[in-house]
């Protein structure tokens, strides 16, 4: 009985596996290009939506502060206010731009996808992706770090879960995966919740903060003084403040969450889909009023954490190591709001790792099986889920559950992306004719590729992972296209009206078709290539064929639709002109539609191609030509298993 109960078990599992293609989709979660259609929507109001960015953005108040401080010392709240000058006159132009040129949602990535093409676009993408991994995987490792250390620093728990951060961290990780396993809907309505209640709870820590700040005179004073006494005066303050600036980076995070919610805005109701201006406009205010919000806090909040904090509280082992507002809150407002404090800290940094994890979800499946480069099964969400959390616990494993040894990655996910972000918009600005834009978005992009270097220089560890990833994803994306080489990937083929003609007048005799590699196009070549072949086949004279001449236009890319237009030539030559990126493909899936079009069985013709069979399979793999009949066999071979059904390929 054993051995009959396990296939249908093993079939349960892999069904309830690869079920569906995105569990989100009902929430209006971008589900990847072979996902079923959304279903439509009417969005939600912008400050809404920007609670759902938020979740990721405002949670890094919770490290934040006190990353500020290990970094700056007592130079924070001035290198935090460099920080904000950053942001508001640079990241916030930058993807308010981002926003009019990509309003689906696709975010900085795709404008760069749009002006780069062949294999070199491909991989410059596959390496964003990376980076972007890198961003969204260490979101989801740091804010459950920092969760951990908030429930393992409560005072009414330090004495039960001390030392036990790298295990309380594995468990938020595995709690996160099992949701997602399970089916997450991304609720904006809880993400409405926890940034309220959370930012509410943080102005009235920065409101006390302050209090104590300005009550007790000598603070300010103490604080003055010691920092003329270590950096001197005011310009050399700037000048280190300018240096040490980019290891605030972590303050710069949630830009390209804020353009990938886009499709949830709202708009207006004549947005079109080629013209959102409803939804632009919209996503600009959130944008602009998420980054005022941010920035207030953390002038704020690193100018209070400063001055009110013992500095060796910061350090490693410290109580507010990874906590400053917490330290703050348990300290000036007592055990119990602190508690609360810890338990909306935990709430919104888990919901960020949550968003996190939404974002890779929904990253992955609109670029690699659109190139080709993912398994089928990554087109699932639970098997992509269990890959990210063991990636996610490796990764904490590999840092020690430690928020501040994270910073660095994190740092550089956020800036290559936000540096990729203005590279692309600084081209579409001169692209536009905007040269005061052009220069503009020049001068920032300047700034966030210093930003970048400073902090991989400093930090490497961040390229290290990001490196990692990269890697990681163009093995798995080059396997996956040998895997899927010989698949057939035209998703759709028509004819127009001369090629429709051709072949219901051939369908009454024998669909008889010519591989012909194009290249004078001269009378002679026709008439030499039916000579050859009715040699070759030994094929009467009264036999009549169609020539098939594929272009091959980009062979990087993988899947698109085909045309087949007829024309004659030379006044009795008929041949079918089809564009694709591959032409084995291309003509498989013609022969296909021809069958099935005509209820007939078509032949095809070709010729052997000279030289080494590896090279002329690299250069089908690479360059979409090659050995062009056993690889237009080998895929109808897949795409049809049946032998009685399946076109005819003749070879001599």
């Amino acid at each position: 009985m054993a051995t009959t109960e396990h296939p249908p078990s093993t079939g349960r599992l892999r069904a309830w596996m690869l079920e569906g293609l995105s569990d989100m989709g009902k929430g209006g979660g971008h589900t990847g290009p072979h996902a079923e259609p959304e279903p439509p929507h009417q969005g939600q109001r912008w400050w809404r939506v920007m609670c759902l960015t938020g979740v990721d953005y405002f949670s890094t108040l919770g490290y934040q502060p006190g990353i500020a401080a290990l970094a700056a010392g007592l130079l924070s709240p001035v290198a935090t206010i460099v920080l904000v000058v950053v942001t508001l006159a640079g990241a916030l132009p930058v993807y308010r731009r981002v926003a009019e040129e990509s309003p689906h949602g696709e975010g900085s990535i795709a404008m760069l996808e749009r002006l780069l093409s062949f294999w070199q676009g491909k991989l410059f993408v596959l390496t964003l992706l990376g980076f972007a991994a890198t961003d969204f995987l260490i979101t989801i490792t740091l804010s459950a770090a920092d969760a951990s250390t908030h429930l393992v620093e409560n005072p009414h728990l330090t004495q039960a879960l001390e030392g036990k951060q790298l295990l309380i961290t594995l468990i938020l990780v595995a709690l996160l995966g099992a949701v997602f396993l399970k089916g997450f809907l991304e609720a904006i309505g809880v993400a409405v919740a926890l940034v309220g209640v959370y930012l509410g709870l943080n102005l009235v820590v920065v409101i006390t903060g302050l209090w104590h700040v300005v009550t007790a005179e000598h603070v300010i004073t103490d604080w003055s003084t010691a920092l003329t006494a270590q950096h001197g005066n005011v310009f050399v303050m700037i000048g280190v403040a300018l240096i040490v600036f980019p290891k605030l980076a972590l303050g710069l995070s949630g830009f390209e969450t804020g353009v990938a919610v886009m499709p949830h805005v709202q708009g207006d109701p004549g947005d079109t889909e080629q013209r959102p201006a409803g939804r632009i406009r919209d996503t600009k205010k959130l944008l602009t009023t998420a980054a005022l919000i941010m920035s207030c806090f953390l002038i704020a909040t690193s100018f209070i954490t400063t001055l009110l904090i013992p500095e060796k509280e910061f350090e490693t082992g410290g109580q507010a190591n990874g906590r400053a507002l917490a330290y703050l809150a348990h300290e000036y407002l007592g055990s119990a709001f602190g508690t609360v404090y810890d338990v909306s800290t935990i709430a919104i940094l888990w919901f960020a790792g949550a968003s996190a994890m939404a974002g890779l979800l929904n990253l992955m499946p609109r670029y690699l099986p659109r190139y080709g480069m993912a398994p089928h099964w990554a087109r699932a969400v639970r098997p992509m889920v269990i890959v990210f959390t063991l990636i996610a616990f490796l990764v904490t494993w590999i840092f020690d559950a430690d928020v501040d040894k994270q910073g660095g990655a994190y740092a550089t996910g956020v800036l290559v992306l936000i540096s990729s972000a203005a590279i692309a918009v600084t081209i579409a600005a001169r692209k536009a004719g905007q040269r005061g834009w052009t220069v503009a978005f020049a001068v920032i992009s300047a700034v966030f590729l210093y930003t970048t270097v400073v902090n991989v220089i400093e930090r490497p560890d961040g390229v290290k992972i990001g490196a990692c990833f990269i890697a990681g994803i163009m093995l798995v994306s080059l396997l996956s296209r040998l895997a899927r080489a010989f698949e057939l990937r035209v998703t759709s083929v028509s004819l127009d009206p001369m090629a429709e003609r051709f072949v219901r007048d051939m369908a009454s005799r024998k669909l008889r078709f010519i591989a012909n590699e194009p290249d004078q196009r001269d009378k002679a070549e026709y008439h030499d290539k039916i000579e050859q072949i009715r040699t070759d086949h030994d094929l009467p004279e009264q036999e009549d064929f169609v020539f098939l001449e594929v272009t091959v236009t980009d062979p990087s890319e993988f899947e698109a639709g085909l045309t087949a237009r007829g024309e004659v030539l030379h006044g009795r030559y008929r041949v079918l002109t089809l564009e694709s990126a591959s032409i084995p493909n291309a003509l498989a899936a013609l022969l296909l539609h021809v069958r099935d079009f005509t209820g007939c069985t078509p032949h095809i013709y070709f010729e052997w191609t000279e030289g080494s069979p590896f090279a002329n399979f690299l250069r089908f793999f690479l360059f979409g030509q090659g050995e062009v009949a056993p690889v237009t066999r080998e895929v109808l071979r897949e795409a049809e298993p049946d032998r009685i059904r399946r076109p005819r390929v003749h070879v001599g």
